[in-house]
Formats: C-alpha cells, sequence, structure tokens
C-alpha cells in the first residue's frame, strides 16, 4: 500500500515540510510517483513511527549539542561542496557537509563529547572528536578535526555505515543512528539534557 506525503505526515503526526525533508535527503526506500505526487509506502511510514528514541541516558555527559541539518545542497565554499546531509553523499562529502560553520557554545560542543545530527527529528550521522575548534569573523565556529563516526542511507531500515575504527565512535553510532531524537532551537545547534529529571 502506498501513502501520499499529506497521508504519510498524517500518520506520522509530523508537518509535510518535515517528511519531505527526509524524501530530499534520499532517506526513504520505494518511493515512486503518480504524476506530481510522490508515493511513499506504508512499511517505511511504520517502521518510522515505531523507531525508538535516543538512548541519551548512556552518554556520559549531563549535555550534548544537537546539529539540526536540511536535505544537503550544493554550496561553493573553499572548503566544502556540499551542506547539510543527503543519504548519496559519501563520507569525506559528508563531514565536510556537516563539521561547521555554526552559532554556538563550542565549549559546550567539545564537552559533550558527540554531536548528532538530526534530520526531521531522526539521527541521521554522528560526529565525534569535536575537542578543537576555529571561529570565523562572522562569529561561527568550525570543529577541523571532527569524525564522522557513522551515517544512515536508509531510516526505514535502518541502514547504518560505521565509518570509524575507535571503539568509543562505533558505540555512539550504533547507540544513535536512525533513533528519534527531538530538539528545539532557533539555530542549526540545540542542546539536549542526556537526563531526565523529575
Amino acid at each position: 500500500m502506498l501513502l501520499t506525503t499529506g497521508q504519510a505526515a498524517e500518520e506520522l503526526g509530523c508537518a509535510i515540510t518535515t517528511l519531505r525533508r527526509l524524501i530530499n535527503a534520499g532517506l526513504l526506500p520505494g518511493l515512486s510517483r503518480r504524476g506530481v505526487r510522490v508515493m511513499i509506502p506504508l512499511a517505511a511510514v511504520q517502521a518510522l513511527s515505531a523507531r525508538r528514541q535516543a538512548a541519551l541516558g548512556q552518554i556520559e555527559a549531563a549535555e550534548i549539542a544537537v546539529l539540526r541539518v536540511d536535505a544537503a545542497r550544493r554550496v561553493g565554499e573553499p572548503d566544502r561542496d556540499w551542506i547539510g546531509f543527503a543519504a548519496t553523499l559519501g563520507p569525506d562529502d559528508l563531514l565536510k557537509a556537516l563539521r561547521g560553520w555554526w552559532r554556538c557554545d563550542p565549549a559546550g560542543v567539545a564537552a559533550g563529547g558527540v554531536v548528532p545530527v538530526t534530520l526531521s527529528g531522526y539521527v541521521v550521522a554522528v560526529l565525534t572528536g569535536l575537542h578543537a575548534w576555529e571561529k570565523n569573523t562572522e562569529g561561527r565556529h568550525a570543529f577541523p578535526d571532527a569524525r564522522l563516526a557513522g551515517y544512515v542511507t536508509d531510516l526505514a531500515a535502518p541502514h547504518t555505515v560505521i565509518t570509524s575504527r575507535t571503539r568509543g565512535d562505533r558505540q555512539l553510532a550504533e547507540l544513535l543512528l536512525g533513533a528519534r531524537l527531538a530538539s528545539h532551537s532557533g539555530g542549526a545547534i540545540a542542546y539536549v539534557p542526556t537526563r531526565t529529571t523529575g
């Protein structure tokens, strides 16, 4: 059974624009078209709906930064060709597209030790190695030594690619990739507590 983007968004309890980001990033399998409509398999929607919440309680830091991105788009910057996330990008392009430039508290980002990258509320990549940073003239920060611990190529399954050989990185990637992670911020970076209170 196939659903329209409107039906799928209603099933997931999200806005159509939120679902379209996942489609544009190439994260949903089995899509087809009927005229101008994109049709999504019901099984993919049900898999997204059943996705677990990120197990942040297993992270040592009390708070972590979360990078909220959109589907990848081309940019004409000297150090990267893309900004954002796409399942079709290779690890090198993906790392360059995700490791900066953000308005953030760089010491707070570094203290968390990990940055889950979310697209429409799902963790699609995990960054580590955030101990050093640079600042540009606009007050934005980049993390030149950041490592891509892993990323998702199919969110419905989910299919993940673990790209780091470091044991801690691999554990964080396996813990977080494909999970739901809600965050709220006016910018690209949100700060999320890892422990529930009360």
